[in-house]
């Protein structure tokens, strides 16, 4: 298990990537539990098993097909994660990053990032969309970042600045979509941890707190990476269940992947609706 990968492995990824497909991504996608078959919106794809892509990490977790789709989409040739690499499945935080990194080597210029998320905010519901404004990077804050180890100098700077790590322009399309198409959308705030276990109601009363309006297991390593290499972000939680502040319900990953059929239809309208946007 690598610690840390070079620049070269990350262009030995990405160049068994090109030997197998004519596409060239500017527009990348990760989707998260129960989202993958948003790709299936995909024209002219091309689908590659990541056991077959060096270095790539392989997805464990069920609603994670593990396969990388490069094809065209609204006008936009894009890649797309059906699936990614958690942390809690014994990865490094070095091994949740590099599809990024070999995503900024292929090309890729802007990064649609999306989860399933508990709902911490009281009036946020299962089945909700929530466009992410910023987040707390727990699991970072306790030494769990991607960053860690020697800097790359051609890819990013030492010390990258997380200020407007969701972009302001590609918050504004999806938000404008979302009206566009009558469909409601949450703003908010998103919180990483570590997993895998759900959270207590007393870590759901600390979340809180601090300002948090929806809660998952994912999504700010790789956005860390994104922004340290110069990638925009959009960032969608789609929330698949409240969260537990009472003790009384239980949380299951079988209502998070059930939460996905309702939220993929939202998720694609959104998605679309940027990428037309984008020039």
């Amino acid at each position: 298990m690598s610690v840390y990968f070079s620049l070269d492995q990350f262009h030995e990824t990405a160049d068994a990537i090109r030997e197998r497909t004519q596409h060239r991504p500017t527009i990348g996608m990760i989707l998260g539990s129960g989202l993958g078959s948003v790709a299936e919106e995909v024209q002219a794809a091309d689908r590659l098993s990541y056991l077959n892509l060096p270095h790539w990490p392989e997805s464990t977790v069920e609603g994670h097909a593990g396969r990388l789709i490069l094809g065209e989409l609204d006008g936009h040739s894009v890649v797309v994660m059906q699936g990614r690499a958690h942390y809690y499945e014994g990865y490094t935080m070095a091994q949740v990053g590099l599809p990024v990194r070999v995503m900024q080597l292929l090309g890729v210029q802007i990064l649609v990032i999306t989860n399933a998320a508990g709902g911490v905010n009281p009036r946020f519901t299962p089945g909700d969309l929530m466009l992410i404004t910023d987040h707390v990077n727990l699991i970072g804050m306790g030494g769990l970042n991607p960053l860690r180890g020697a800097n790359i100098d051609p890819i990013g700077p030492r010390f990258p600045d997380m200020m407007d790590s969701y972009d302001p322009e590609l918050r504004s399309l999806a938000v404008h979509a979302a009206a566009e198409a009558g469909l409601g959308l949450q703003q908010g705030v998103y919180v990483s941890l570590a997993g895998p276990n759900f959270e207590t109601p007393a870590d759901l009363r600390f979340l809180q707190a601090i300002g948090a309006d929806a809660v998952g297991m994912s999504t700010v390593p790789e956005v860390i990476v994104a922004r340290h290499g110069g990638t925009r972000v959009l960032g969608l939680s789609g929330i698949s269940n409240k969260a537990n502040l009472d003790g009384n319900t239980p949380t299951t990953h079988e209502e998070v992947l059930q939460a996905g059929r309702v939220i993929v239809p939202k998720l694609v309208t959104i998605i679309r609706g940027v990428l037309r946007g984008v020039r």
